[in-house]
């Protein structure tokens, strides 16, 4: 497990305990670990090319390829503490990411200096990045919240550019993980609007309305991922009364079409928080990333 010094960071492996960054299509076919770690990685996501992965470890981002090799890191400038919450610009040109200063910034993908995107407020409004619109412009979020002592977990946009922050849920509930599809017409999400600690799937229409929930079960549901044909979701699934997305859970990786229909298991293995917490879909739509923490 040669690899770059990672910088040791927030949570730990236990013992014995991996890190294996895995491409999978799927149907559950063509399981190939592209690279293992001894150290936390997490939140991988495609370019747009096809070429390449990125991933969070230690506060920073990473690059490898695609075919595996030696990951090399992304220079962020001064910009340090980067949680697992980044974003690829469509043109592969920028990469979008979450500090744990609580904002949005835009790094080059070649690295470079970090250009804050997102603003300050008079009351707590924490920013975890999740979504990019198809035409770049517009970046999608969760915003941690509290307006009057109350910790609220709801979804706004912010233009890539800057500018104002338009909040699309307004609920006690909290919300996660919201992505746009890629013909920019829905906005894909997680919540617990049914019931307290039991998050499942949903999306609604990009400026808020006609939301629909997409699974219903007794497992806890997050991160829906369309593809990038628009054809395909996966999520990650937990055991049923898992609270939040920790790690070292027994999850399950899910598939399912963008209406809901058609759910099956693509893997289960041993994971949960990094594992695919942000769209780790190939540009082709034929395979996906994530990373799993086997024991032993």
């Amino acid at each position: 497990m040669s690899h770059p010094p990672f910088t040791r960071r927030g949570r730990a492996l236990q013992p014995g305990q991996r890190a294996e960054l895995t491409i999978i299509k799927p149907d559950g076919s063509g399981r190939t670990v592209i690279f293992t770690a001894d150290e936390v990685i997490e939140a991988p996501n495609w370019t747009p090319d096809g070429q390449t992965l990125i991933f969070n470890a230690g506060g920073e981002l990473w690059r490898i390829p695609a075919a595996g090799g030696t990951p090399a890191r992304i220079d962020t400038g001064t910009l340090r503490d980067l949680n697992n919450d980044h974003v690829l610009s469509p043109d592969g040109q920028t990469v979008y990411v979450s500090a744990d200063d609580g904002h949005l910034y835009a790094v080059p993908i070649t690295g470079g200096t970090a250009r804050r995107v997102s603003n300050t407020h008079a009351t707590p409004h924490h920013y975890y990045l999740h979504g990019i619109s198809p035409d770049g412009l517009t970046l999608a979020y969760v915003a941690v919240e509290a307006p009057h002592g109350t910790r609220r977990i709801n979804i706004f946009t912010i233009p890539s550019a800057g500018g104002p922050d338009t909040r699309l849920t307004d609920l006690d509930a909290p919300h996660d993980g919201p992505e746009y599809s890629p013909d920019g017409q829905w906005i894909y999400f997680n919540a617990e609007r049914t019931s307290p600690g039991h998050a499942q799937c949903f999306r609604m229409r990009a400026d808020g309305s006609g939301v629909q929930q997409l699974t219903d079960d007794e497992r806890v549901n997050w991160f829906p991922h369309p593809s990038p044909d628009g054809a395909s979701l996966v999520y990650l699934s937990y055991p049923p009364g898992t609270q939040g997305h920790p790690a070292d859970k027994d999850v399950i990786l899910r598939f399912m079409r963008p209406d809901g229909s058609d759910k099956r298991d693509i893997i289960a293995f041993f994971g949960g928080q990094g594992t695919i917490n942000v769209n780790s879909w190939a540009p082709d739509s034929a395979r996906f990333a994530y990373v799993a923490y086997p024991l032993g």
